[in-house]
C-alpha cells in the first residue's frame, strides 16, 4: 500500500534520529564505520518502523520476521534502530565498542537483543538467510527473511554460491537488499572489482530484481511490498544509495568509510540533521 503523509514524515524522522544516534555512538567509541551506517539507515528503518513483523518485547518471538545484516560494520544502523524500537535501553548506545558491552562493533546475537545472527565477515549473510528461510518452510512459519548486503560485498564468492542456492530452493520469504554506494574502504567499488551490472547478474542467478532510490521511503516501500507478491523464487532491491548519506561533507566521501567524526564534524553533522 502507498506510504501516506504521516508515515512518511514518520519514517523520515525516525531516520533522521536513527542518524544523529549512529553519529553520536561513533564519536563517542572514536572507532567505527559511518558512511556505510548512514547510507544503510533509511532502508533498516523502513523495515523495522514499517515493513517487518517483530516484537521488541520478545525477541524471539516465534512468528517474527527476521533481519540479517551482512555488510556488519554497518552494526551502529542496526544497533540504533533496535534502541528505538524498543529492544533495549538506548543509554546502551553510548557503550559502543566498549569491554563488556552488549554493542559491539558488529552484530553479536549472543549478547544483542533483537540480532538474529552474528556478522561481519563479509559474504556470509545471504548463506545464512538462506537457512533461516529454508528452516521457515520446513516449520511451516509464515515470516518473511531479510538480508542487507553491500556493493563491495558482492567481490565475494560465497555471496554467489548464496544467490544460486536461493533461487534452486525458490526461496519466495527471502528478500535481499544491496546498499549500493559504490563505494568501499579502498575507493570506488568499481576501480577495485566492479559488480556491475548488478541487476542482470542477479536477474541470471533467477532472482525477481527490483532497481530503486535507497533513500525514498516510497520507493522502498512500494519495491518491499512488489517482492512479497513475488512467488517462486527470491526478491533482490537494488537501492542506490550514498556513502555518509545526511551529513554533507560526508556524503559520497571514501574516506567517512570507516573514520569516524571529530568533535567539530559532530557539531556540524548535528547541525545540519537538526540536533545541535
Amino acid at each position: 500500500m502507498p506510504v501516506s503523509a504521516v508515515q512518511l514524515f514518520e519514517l523520515q524522522e525516525i531516520a533522521r534520529s536513527l542518524r544523529v544516534d549512529v553519529l553520536k555512538m561513533l564519536h563517542n567509541a572514536d572507532s567505527g564505520h559511518t558512511g556505510g551506517s548512514l547510507s544503510a539507515v533509511d532502508i533498516i528503518a523502513a523495515l523495522y518502523f514499517h515493513k517487518m513483523q517483530h516484537k521488541p518485547e520478545d525477541p524471539k518471538w516465534d512468528g517474527r520476521d527476521k533481519f540479517v545484516l551482512s555488510k556488519g560494520h554497518a552494526a551502529p544502523a542496526l544497533y540504533a534502530a533496535l534502541a528505538k524500537a524498543g529492544y533495549f535501553d538506548s543509554r546502551h548506545l553510548m557503550t559502543l565498542r566498549q569491554y563488556g558491552s552488549i554493542l559491539q562493533g558488529h552484530p553479536f546475537s549472543l549478547t544483542t537483543p533483537g540480532v538474529e545472527v552474528s556478522t561481519g565477515s563479509l559474504g556470509q549473510g545471504l548463506s545464512m538467510a538462506n537457512g533461516m528461510a529454508l528452516a521457515s518452510r520446513l516449520d511451516h512459519k509464515d515470516i518473511k527473511v531479510y538480508a542487507l548486503l553491500g556493493d563491495g560485498e558482492l567481490q565475494e564468492g560465497q555471496v554467489w554460491e548464496a544467490a544460486m542456492s536461493a533461487a534452486h530452493y525458490k526461496l519466495e520469504n527471502i528478500c535481499a537488499f544491496v546498499d549500493n554506494n559504490g563505494l568501499q574502504i579502498d575507493g570506488c567499488v568499481k576501480d577495485i572489482m566492479g559488480v556491475d551490472p548488478i541487476a542482470d547478474k542477479w536477474k541470471a542467478f533467477g532472482w525477481e530484481v527490483q532497481e530503486i532510490d535507497g533513500h525514498d521511503f516510497n520507493q522502498i516501500i512500494a519495491a518491499l511490498d512488489n517482492a512479497d507478491q513475488v512467488k517462486g523464487k527470491p526478491s533482490l532491491i537494488v537501492a542506490r544509495t550514498v556513502k555518509g548519506k545526511g551529513v554533507s561533507f560526508m556524503e559520497g566521501q571514501v574516506k567517512y568509510h570507516g573514520t569516524v567524526p571529530t568533535e567539530k564534524e559532530l557539531t556540524q553533522a548535528l547541525d545540519e540533521l537538526g540536533a545541535a
